[in-house]
């Protein structure tokens, strides 16, 4: 699997490094950050990497809740976000190692398991568009943090329902 993941990371690092290759194409998103000036973009930067900690906590969080044995990933793993450009894939593979622990655990109506992992594909999906050139990047990159913003909503929400899951299971056991 792993060899898949860095296979597929290939392009994206291409997509990343197309403004050295191609800036007739525009400058990527790294010109997107250069556009809030050398302090505004490294606070820019600084800012969406601490949102991303927060998101990666919870993600933690999330799988901390369900049982050791009901989860197919495991709650360290969600901190492989941080590996760029790799992330960019794995993001995926993390979406679904959690939707596959919510199928698993039980405990999460199945409408909220599907929606939860399919908003948190088209994130995934959407912030791999936003690499392309152009409009079509910008666009993908605003819907990409659209869809990353509800998911988290409800990836808080999910929290909150799997520790009363926990706690009603435990005082039926008292």
């Amino acid at each position: 699997m792993i060899f898949l993941k860095l296979l597929l990371t290939v392009p994206v690092a291409v997509l990343l490094t197309q403004p050295l290759w191609a800036p007739q194409w525009g400058g990527g998103v790294l010109a997107e950050v250069a556009a809030f000036g050398p302090v505004g973009g490294g606070v820019a930067v600084l800012v969406f990497l601490g949102l991303v900690a927060l998101y990666c906590r919870d993600l933690q969080r999330t799988l901390e809740a369900i049982p050791a044995a009901r989860r197919t990933a495991t709650p360290r793993s969600v901190w492989l976000m941080f590996v760029i450009p790799y992330n960019f894939v794995e993001d995926f593979f993390i979406v679904g190692g959690i939707a596959a622990s919510l199928a698993r655990d039980g405990r999460t109506p199945v409408r909220v398991q599907r929606l939860w992992r399919d908003l948190g594909l088209s994130w995934c999906g959407l912030q791999i568009l936003s690499l392309l050139p152009g409009p079509v990047g910008v666009i993908g990159g605003v819907l990409a943090l659209l869809a990353w913003a509800v998911h988290w909503r409800l990836t808080r929400r999910l929290i909150g329902s799997l520790r009363i899951a926990a706690a009603d299971s435990r005082l039926q056991e008292a």
